[in-house]
């Protein structure tokens, strides 16, 4: 007999005019072939055939308080039983929660639940974002806030009533909260329903494939470029760009392969660390120094590099080379370009102090260390971790192991197998004041 798969579950959020009921009424009435069930907050539970409502009284099932988010063990467990009575009328769940819902509940149901569980997959959270009132509500709103830390996809609405610069800031603020969520625009929530559908956002391969830096450590600086020098000076020149002055490091003997640059930028995190010395325009710029590079006068700003015997030197800088136009000259005015340009995940204050965490390691787990630690874990902080997702190799499994999580709840299954592919863990938290050196140090001590 064949099993059927769980049925898959996006949970639809956002807070007061955000465009959540725009957008569903969008994914309704597109012809994308799904048979959609939808539990709607305010009405109850409609069950969706090609875009056409069932409207059988049988079909609907009121909610007791016309909110799942505070009855997720009773009306919200109810409806979905009831709906895998008629599994053969759909193949999607929708869960549009109300504006003032933290998710969180609504997601804890798909692990507290061992039928819901069993029956069901949670798709992904996909956050409506007003973004011409948000920041407002970012400031006075902690369910707000939360339902951007849950998120997996952030729909950014209402473009057309912001400015293109307003929207980058505010999307850059966004991507502070919660760096794993991938972000959408859109004006009147005229999105692609596979950009809000069928997300498998728990795929971290996927998400590896289109973000390759995802679980790439932060660094307070955005950019390296390596450039082989003969002796001279040479003129180190940037035009306007966002800020007044730029932090920099030149590191000397720079190598041009992957360890290089890493073992490199790990000492010039060191070095950032450092209070930066000011150096003016006509300057000359130390090599291995945190430096800040003062670019508040108008017009193209030089600086000098005196090299006296033949190197390659690396510039770990605070913003990418175009934001400034940096560009290396020699004596005769010649451009001299990088033999290696690389550009990294640049560290961020966490809004709200809601922030994420990645871990990324090599070797194998000792599942009865890694068990006690989560379990500890979830007990001390569990309220403050949102969300938590990613794969690990435990020891004498062949299989790994994808796990995801919402505050206190826990799950894990096997998925492929290894083969010959390298066996590394990659996890992923979200949540508020979380303590990024302690939960290394607590992962990595389950390491065999």
């Amino acid at each position: 007999m064949n099993i059927p798969s769980k049925v898959p579950v996006s949970i639809l959020t956002g807070f007061l005019g955000s465009g959540k009921t725009t957008l569903l009424n969008r994914i309704l009435s597109e012809e994308h072939g799904k048979r959609i069930a939808v539990i709607e907050n305010e009405f109850g539970e409609v069950g969706i055939d090609q875009g056409l409502v069932i409207d059988a009284d049988e079909e609907i099932f009121e909610m007791s308080n016309g909110c799942i988010c505070c009855t997720v063990r009773g009306d919200l467990i109810r409806v979905l039983g009831n709906l895998m009575k008629r599994r053969d009328r759909f193949d999607y769940v929708l869960v549009e929660t109300t504006g003032l819902a933290d998710p969180g509940p609504v997601a804890q149901t798909f692990f507290m639940d061992d039928e819901i569980r069993e029956e069901f997959s949670l798709d992904g959270i996909v956050t409506l974002v007003d973004a011409a009132h948000i920041e407002q509500q970012l400031g006075r709103s902690d369910e707000s806030t939360e339902q951007v830390a849950f998120a997996d996809v952030l729909v950014l609405n209402k473009t057309d009533l912001v400015d293109d610069e307003a929207l980058d800031r505010l999307e850059a603020r966004l991507r502070e909260m919660n760096r794993m969520a991938q972000v959408v625009r859109s004006e009147r929530a005229d999105v692609p329903v596979d950009t809000v559908l069928n997300l498998d956002a728990f795929n971290l391969d996927e998400v590896l494939e289109r973000r390759p830096t995802f679980l790439e450590p932060e660094y307070p600086f955005e950019w390296t470029g390596v450039y082989a020098l003969d002796p001279g000076r040479f003129e180190l020149s940037l035009a306007d760009g966002p800020d007044p002055a730029m932090s920099l490091v030149v590191v000397p003997d720079q190598g041009t392969d992957d360890a290089a640059l890493r073992e490199s930028a790990e000492s010039c995190v060191r070095q950032y660390a450092e209070p930066a010395q000011p150096i003016d325009p006509g300057e000359g710029i130390p090599v291995g120094k945190h430096v800040n590079l003062r670019l508040d006068s108008p017009g193209r700003k030089s600086f000098f590099l005196d090299v006296d015997t033949p190197v390659r030197l690396g510039l770990y800088a605070q913003h990418t080379a175009e934001e400034f136009d940096l560009q290396l000259k020699n004596a005769a005015g010649a451009t001299i370009r990088q033999e290696v340009e690389r550009t990294w995940v640049a560290q961020h204050e966490h809004d709200d102090e809601v922030g994420s965490i990645a871990i990324e390691t090599d070797g194998d787990l000792d599942p009865m260390r890694l068990n006690a630690w989560l379990g500890e874990l979830l007990r001390e902080r569990g309220v403050d971790i949102f969300r938590m997702k990613g794969f690990i190799s435990l020891a004498g499994e062949s299989r790994r192991y994808v796990f995801q999580g919402v505050h206190m709840l826990f799950d894990s299954q096997p998925d492929r197998p290894w083969g010959d592919s390298p066996r590394r863990n990659q996890l992923v938290f979200i949540g508020r004041n979380l303590d990024e050196q302690d939960m290394r140090q607590g992962f990595e001590a389950c390491l065999i």
